[in-house]
């Protein structure tokens, strides 16, 4: 602001990082993401102010829709689990292209959740590391039971074909191995 041609008073706008951000990424680098990138139609002052408030290293900034895109796909391309957080129109195109597309449901466009896999209902950023948590654990989970399941088949099979498994015995066999996997998905509702 100028009065008689001399300044008298500065107004300056900054965007600020939210307050978990800096938790969010650290969170998420101990739970082994190794590349956390910023993704931004924001200008590269605002971009860079934004990611040295939060600890990121990567920052692409003045991208358009397609710009986005297209680093998306560089990134899948790269190889690794591309995963896109983003809540506005722009983050569309993206968000359907990556591996995992995560909509901050709260405040977000409709187009932004109806093209994401996950939509976070809360805007708390310390829902994103809590997310891998849970989908390691279901993975981890899915992996034993399919174990689980195919090794009980492969005992009754065996047992079957050498005469030593008969059907009474083999339906409690495989019942009770339905039962272990139903026991060992249900740790699940505990995490």
């Amino acid at each position: 602001m100028a009065f008689d041609a001399k300044v008298i008073g500065v107004l300056a706008v900054a965007d600020r990082s939210r307050a978990a951000a800096a938790g969010m990424v650290k969170r998420m680098s101990s739970a082994g993401v190794n590349r956390i990138a910023i993704l931004t139609g924001d200008a590269e002052g605002t971009a860079q102010a934004v990611a040295l408030q939060t600890g990121i290293r990567e920052v692409h900034a003045g991208l358009l829709p397609e710009g986005k895109l297209s680093l998306i796909r560089e990134m899948r391309e790269d190889g690794g689990i591309v995963a896109m957080v983003g809540d506005g129109i722009n983050d569309a195109p993206a968000l359907a292209a990556a591996d995992v597309g995560i909509a901050m449901g709260r405040g977000g466009t409709d187009l932004a959740i109806e093209t994401s896999d996950v939509v976070l209902l809360k805007n708390d950023l310390m829902l994103l590391p809590e997310a891998i948590r849970i989908s390691r654990a279901t993975s981890r989970n899915i992996r034993q039971n399919l174990m689980i399941a195919l090794l009980s088949v492969i005992g009754l099979l065996a047992g079957v074909l050498t005469n030593s498994v008969h059907i009474a015995s083999g339906m409690l066999i495989h019942e009770l191995s339905v039962l272990v996997v139903t026991l060992n998905a249900t740790r699940l509702l505990r995490i």
